[in-house]
């Protein structure tokens, strides 16, 4: 808990922001004498942070004390009917109610259905709206699996691509983030540093200035493409033909390290024969490149020395995006790019935090439940068709009992979800019983019984890694919560109770999951691999300890994926992998153009591929309400960026009303007609829905339809129509006020 606060003295407290952001910044946060934060700074010590915030957190009071912050539990008025809600009056729609009130009565509701209906009618959503240990996936892991709830496949973000980097490497580890400055040239691939990885940028600044190039590969001329020495305007979804057309190139010229394939490497002389047939000019027909710039671009990744690749999550949103992870991630195994400090590659570096899990989510708490064994799992990817799915389904229910009860936490389905108006059906499916944890009302509180207030990463303690640094954190808390807002220990802590699980495993307290993660041994060090250098007086004292291999980087620099064996099945980098092979699947690369892409059979009805981007000013739906955050993003709010061919084809001036529609749904935008994507592509940014004309937000045109690997949401491969939008006459709307 916070410390006491003196009546005059400020303080600083060391926390770390848990947004689901690669940096994982270590935060200073000063307090007053009356306990209020009045002011958020970047930790000047970390190596990474180095003393600055992102523009989202460095406003993050602005969240904080936000005054439409939800503080206490509130419950559905009877006769109010779940639907969108006009923002600025849903508190109308609810009650205030006790804490205690609030959790009898669901822990009541989900005792009835599960003896109805059983368990697993019961499905947990959550993703990343915290990415702290224990915020993540800590009680409320253990909570679920003694119900018998149904367990959530959390894929919508990062599957595909984990699952695709590890099929190659075994672990995901990348180049340290503060090697980069050493590079000569870094090629950022579906990655925009300035709008998602902002403390990666001083590096590649630092290199720019020692010589170094920036190559940026991405369909839209990204913050980070704008500042590009080179900027590769693919098209959507044929980033694994590139990748294909590079090792042609590669091999063709004989750039390959022979060295390191021959030592580190399987399946060598399977890919070399399956790239033959990518040649730059059959690359350049998917692309849109020219067969000479694939092959410049070949020959300068693979003759400068360090060449780094920044590989971002982007990629592997589309259909195949899985296999185009794959073929990307083996080009520095293909070059040797990995022996030299600043090359190599960077996915995520999560792979490196060795977390007990098992200690910390008790999956063996499952053979209490009514089930005896672990519960199906749902793809959150497919959320629509889980709520709407008949009793039995085969498919998303894995042939179990109709979702009757839906618990919402660290996530806002009715904006992130795909298909969102299978979504928002499936929320107003009669007698589904919702709850949501959160800190304002948002798309999915419209449709809730109840709504608990949660807490910001100021309000409670938790311990963090990274997806883009190799340092373990500890989050102090720094406040108390305001209201009655409670984090996720305790919310599930205290449902644990009610539900009349005796396990002493769900009084533990934040201090006591925290040294379970970390596997602290009788002399206060964790035991897990590569946190044996981690104490508890360690991160207490430094906020921020390096992982052992990182201690000292300057005199024993860790270089990734330079001494086997790997934790592949064959204990080398595969590039023909033995697992897929097992499963009777391709063990190699190779591309198939997106079934929903101009080369599909839906392309003459809907000729356009929409690419649903993230705001660069929210974090997914996270800040989108806030005004100050609001302001930064309206160049691009609620506008449809058009290249000029396609606007003037279709009679579409800047500024213009337009209608974005496809089978699944429609969308009332304001054209952006300023060439930051290329011919036959259009995009616009993510939203709450609630906050768009007609109360629909860009996933109303996404799919439900899986990658090719790790079940993930294939949000970039979307087909939709654009036309100037029709005033109620049925006359050709003009330019919209806003524009």
């Amino acid at each position: 808990m916070a410390a006491a606060a003196s009546s005059s003295a400020f303080r600083i407290v060391h926390a770390v922001c848990s947004h689901d952001c690669p940096d994982s910044c270590g935060v200073r946060v000063t307090v007053d004498g009356e306990g209020r934060a009045v002011k958020v700074q970047g930790d000047p010590t970390h190596p990474v942070t180095q003393g600055f915030l992102c523009g989202k957190v460095a406003k993050y009071l602005d969240r904080v004390y936000a005054p439409e912050r939800i503080l206490y539990p509130l419950k559905r008025k009877d006769g109010v009917a779940k639907g969108p809600l006009p923002r600025g009056r849903e508190h109308e729609a609810f009650e205030r109610v006790s804490w205690d009130e609030a959790l009898d009565a669901i822990a009541a509701r989900l005792k009835a259905t599960a003896e109805e209906f059983g368990p697993e009618s019961i499905l947990p959503y959550s993703y990343a709206g915290t990415i702290g240990v224990l915020g993540y996936g800590s009680m409320d892991r253990r909570f679920f699996h003694r119900l018998g709830g149904s367990q959530l496949d959390r894929t919508i973000c990062a599957e595909a691509g984990g699952v695709a980097w590890n099929l190659v490497y075994g672990k995901k580890f990348g180049t340290p983030t503060e090697d980069v400055r050493l590079a000569k040239l870094i090629v950022a691939w579906g990655a925009n540093i300035h709008g998602n990885n902002i403390h990666l940028w001083p590096m590649i600044e630092q290199a720019r200035r020692n010589g170094a190039r920036l190559i940026v590969i991405d369909p839209y001329t990204t913050r980070t493409a704008a500042l590009a020495d080179w900027h590769i305007s693919i098209r959507p979804g044929t980033d694994g033909a590139l990748a294909l057309g590079m090792m042609h190139v590669i091999l063709r010229e004989g750039l390959e390290d022979r060295a390191y394939i021959d030592q580190h490497t399987h399946g060598f002389d399977e890919l070399a024969e399956r790239v033959s047939a990518y040649t730059p000019e059959r690359v350049a027909a998917w692309t849109g490149m020219t067969a000479a710039e694939v092959e410049q671009l070949a020959r300068a990744y693979a003759t400068t020395r360090p060449a780094m690749l920044r590989l971002n999550y982007g990629v592997q949103r589309g259909e195949n995006g899985g296999t185009a992870v794959r073929a990307i991630a083996m080009l520095p195994a293909l070059t040797g790019a990995w022996k030299v400090r600043g090359g190599g590659a960077q996915l995520s570096t999560s792979g490196a935090f060795a977390w007990d899990k098992k200690a910390v989510e008790r999956p063996d708490l499952a053979l209490a439940s009514p089930l005896g064994r672990l519960a199906r799992t749902v793809n959150m990817s497919q959320l629509g068709l889980a709520l709407n799915a008949e009793e039995a389904d085969t498919g998303v229910l894995s042939g179990g009992p109709a979702v009757r009860a839906l618990f919402v936490y660290n996530s806002n389905p009715g904006a992130v979800a795909p298909n969102h108006n299978d979504v928002v059906k499936g929320l107003q499916k009669p007698g589904l019983f919702t709850v949501v944890h959160d800190l304002f009302f948002t798309d999915t509180t419209d449709y809730a019984d109840y709504v608990l207030p949660a807490t910001t990463f100021l309000e409670h303690t938790d311990i963090q890694g990274a997806y883009g640094h190799y340092f373990v954190q500890l989050s102090q808390q720094a406040i108390e919560p305001p209201g009655a807002a409670r984090p996720n220990v305790w919310l599930f802590g205290q449902l644990a109770r009610r539900m009349g699980f005796t396990e002493a495993c769900f009084r533990d307290t934040p201090e006591e999951m925290i040294a379970q993660s970390l596997a602290l041994g009788p002399d206060g060090f964790s035991s897990n691999p590569n946190m044996e250098n981690v104490s508890m007086e360690a991160l207490k004292r430094e906020g921020h300890v390096p992982l052992a291999f990182h201690r000292e980087p300057e005199t024993r620099p860790f270089l990734p994926y330079t001494e086997g064996p790997f934790a592949t099945p064959s204990g080398k980098i595969e590039f023909a992998s033995e697992a897929l092979a097992a499963r009777g699947a391709d063990p190699l690369p190779g591309f198939v153009p997106p079934a929903e892409s101009r080369w599909g059979k839906d392309a003459a009805r809907f000729p356009l591929e929409f690419l649903s981007r993230k705001a660069d000013n929210y974090m997914n739906t996270t800040f989108a309400h806030l005004e100050g955050h609001r302001r930064m993003e309206a160049r691009t709010r609620q506008k449809l960026e058009m290249h000029p061919a396609d606007a003037g084809v279709r009679g579409i001036a800047d500024g213009d009303a337009v209608r974005v529609w496809n089978g699944r749904g429609a969308l009332q935008l304001t054209a952006l007609v300023n060439g930051s994507v290329p011919a036959g592509v259009v995009a616009a940014r993510l939203d709450w829905a609630k906050l768009h004309p007609g109360g629909a937000n860009v996933n109303a045109l996404t799919s439900e339809r899986l990658t090719d690997l790790g079940g993930g949401a294939t949000f970039y491969s979307t087909l939709v129509e654009v036309e100037k939008a029709k005033d109620n006459d049925g006359t050709r709307a003009g330019k919209t006020e806003e524009s």
